[in-house]
């Protein structure tokens, strides 16, 4: 049976989200359509890395913060909508097309991995811990 959802973190959510998409939307409204997918890729990435330093900084520990600052606003932030949408408009120019998605997984699994492993050692030294970070398989 599903777990109720809590109201304050669904509120938490709802108001990261909303700072989310207008962070998002001060940064595209203002380019050029023919500019539009890159600026996307970018914001994706720099969503995926933030994402990743949010979880691996706060791990299991305040999950209000991580529902505001993860799901809310970074949720919010980055769009995946946008990104299938540009590079479907692009089926025209198929290497372009996969060019385009092919930079924005590779963008945002690096950049994911790359805030996780700044997020854990941010993690750590808040928590006063040695600056080792535990191998893949034995976290939690």
């Amino acid at each position: 049976m599903p777990q109720p959802v809590d109201q304050r973190t669904l509120a938490y959510v709802i108001v990261g989200g909303a700072i989310g998409v207008l962070g998002r939307a001060a940064i595209v409204g203002p380019v050029g359509d023919d500019v539009v997918p890159w600026v996307t890729l970018a914001i994706n990435a720099a969503g995926s890395l933030l994402l990743g330093i949010v979880v691996g900084w706060l791990d299991d520990r305040h999950p209000r913060t991580r529902a505001f600052l993860g799901t809310g606003v970074l949720g919010g932030f980055t769009t995946y909508s946008a990104f299938a949408v540009q590079t479907a408009l692009w089926v025209s120019t198929p290497w372009l097309a996969i060019g385009l998605a092919g930079a924005s997984l590779t963008a945002g699994i690096a950049g994911a991995i790359a805030g996780l492993f700044v997020g854990r050692r941010i993690g750590r030294r808040i928590a006063g811990l040695p600056g080792e970070i535990e191998p893949p398989e034995d976290a939690r």
